[in-house]
């Protein structure tokens, strides 16, 4: 969301920069850095080797539109990676479709499913709750990511509601062989789609678990943010990273140069932001924000002294410690590009204020989504639609469970749930990582026990 995706930029997994070092944004997965989009799940490890699963793909391949693409073996179960047919536009199925991408790790018939979703391209790494429930597992790939979309993109299609309905066709499809109970779960962006998902479709699943997932429901109101930033932490070390972010500016000729060699060296350009200068001063506002989306209270000592460290200290500390490169090669239509679109129309980003930053920043409008965008995919924010998800999860919602990061940027607006049995955990001194088994031990064996509640065990 700017996931909040900005830092606000890019949420549930870190994909949408290009990491100077390795690589990744903000939002959103879990997930990325501020601007850019949260962290993406870990990948499947699942091995070639094909395992027999009584009758079970006949019953797959029996599923109008489903394709069994391979089977391979994961921990002993096997592990289908599949596709199904889904109308471009939901409201009108014969302007084409796609073949959206999902996984199934398949335990037992019998077996509780959890359903999800990372927000982004397909992942199918094991996910808590699956488990702690001895669970299947179907992983989606979100539309218009990697292969899940059309050859003609209109990117009007890629809405929260579309993609709601891509998943409300796959879950209809499996409770064909499925039957017990299925747990929706996502962090991050993946936790914002899943929270879309119940939405508008409540009778899919029996409960919804969501890490770490932002909720922006008023866009021009970001002053949860700024209350993040100055209260996370100690003072101490919030002194010292505001320091260094100004200093970087401050010392923006010597910096620039060395963000220029690093650029070139790894093939980066910034047509879509404008320029290096843009970019430069786009990925040092990020700063702060990707240093508590992945590191802890425990990371502090290791700030520099800002007035004190040399240019090559000070952008060597930045490289490792939250400069993301926001470039042309990350965040187009291949890349994190989607996730951006999504924020820029529907799914907002942080506005942070930068005070401390205003007499040494060129571009002051430059903190928003449709910066990073190629021309084509720009568009105008439209948040009626997440004003309205707030509301009903506020109200109407049932079995939901949200779990959050004390020290995670990206946990600062959150979902409030409904009193339907519905829950919100914070675990304490976690950031963008948090999860049920890193809260208290007496909240961590409520929270377990919900869930298994929740699921028939």
């Amino acid at each position: 969301m700017r996931t909040k995706v900005l830092p606000s930029l890019l949420c549930a997994g870190l994909i949408a920069a290009t990491g100077l070092s390795a690589a990744s944004p903000a939002l959103a997965a879990p997930h990325a850095t501020t601007f850019g989009a949260p962290p993406a799940p870990p990948a499947s490890t699942a091995s070639a080797t094909p395992v027999a699963a009584d009758g079970v793909r006949e019953k797959l391949e029996r599923i109008p539109g489903l394709t069994v693409v391979s089977v391979a073996d994961k921990g002993g179960f096997p592990f289908y990676t599949l596709t199904l047919a889904q109308p471009v536009d939901h409201r009108a199925p014969g302007r084409g479709t796609i073949q959206q991408r999902f996984t199934l790790w398949h335990k037992a018939e019998t077996a509780p499913v959890v359903h999800y979703t990372g927000g982004y391209g397909l992942s199918s790494g094991t996910r808590e709750i699956t488990t702690l429930l001895g669970a299947n597992q179907v992983s989606v790939e979100h539309r218009y990511f990697n292969t899940s979309r059309p050859t003609a993109v209109d990117w009007d299609d890629l809405n929260v509601w579309q993609q709601a309905s891509d998943e409300h066709a796959i879950v209809q499809a499996l409770k064909s062989v499925y039957t017990a109970k299925w747990i929706g779960t996502g962090a991050s962006k993946g936790g914002m789609t899943q929270v879309y998902h119940e939405r508008f479709y409540p009778g899919d699943l029996d409960a919804v678990v969501a890490y770490v997932a932002p909720n922006d429901a008023n866009n021009r109101d970001d002053s949860v943010y700024e209350n993040f930033f100055k209260t996370v932490g100690t003072p101490e070390c919030r002194a010292a990273l505001d320091a260094v972010q100004r200093e970087m500016l401050v010392r923006r000729d010597a910096m620039l140069s060395r963000f220029e060699a690093t650029s070139k060296e790894q093939g980066l350009t910034f047509a879509y932001l404008g320029s290096a200068d843009r970019a430069f001063e786009f990925s040092v506002l990020d700063q702060v924000w990707n240093f508590w989306q992945s590191g802890t209270y425990t990371d502090c000592p290791t700030v520099p002294d800002a007035e004190k460290a040399t240019d090559d200290e000070l952008y060597r500390w930045s490289v490792n410690h939250g400069l993301s490169i926001y470039a042309d090669q990350g965040n187009g239509a291949e890349g994190s590009g989607p996730y951006y679109r999504q924020a820029a129309a529907q799914l907002g980003w942080a506005d942070l204020k930068f005070k401390h930053l205003r007499d040494v920043r060129k571009y002051p409008d430059i903190y928003q989504p449709n910066s990073v965008l190629p021309a084509d995919m720009r568009t105008t924010y439209d948040g009626r639609v997440i004003k309205d998800v707030d509301r009903w999860v506020a109200t109407r919602g049932e079995r939901m469970m949200f779990v959050y990061g004390q020290n995670d940027p990206w946990s600062a607006e959150q979902f409030k749930p409904s009193k339907n049995d519905s829950h919100l955990y914070v675990a304490p001194d976690t950031n963008h990582g948090a999860l049920i088994s890193k809260l208290t031990p007496a909240e961590r064996a409520e929270a377990q026990a919900t869930v298994r509640r929740w699921a028939g065990q």
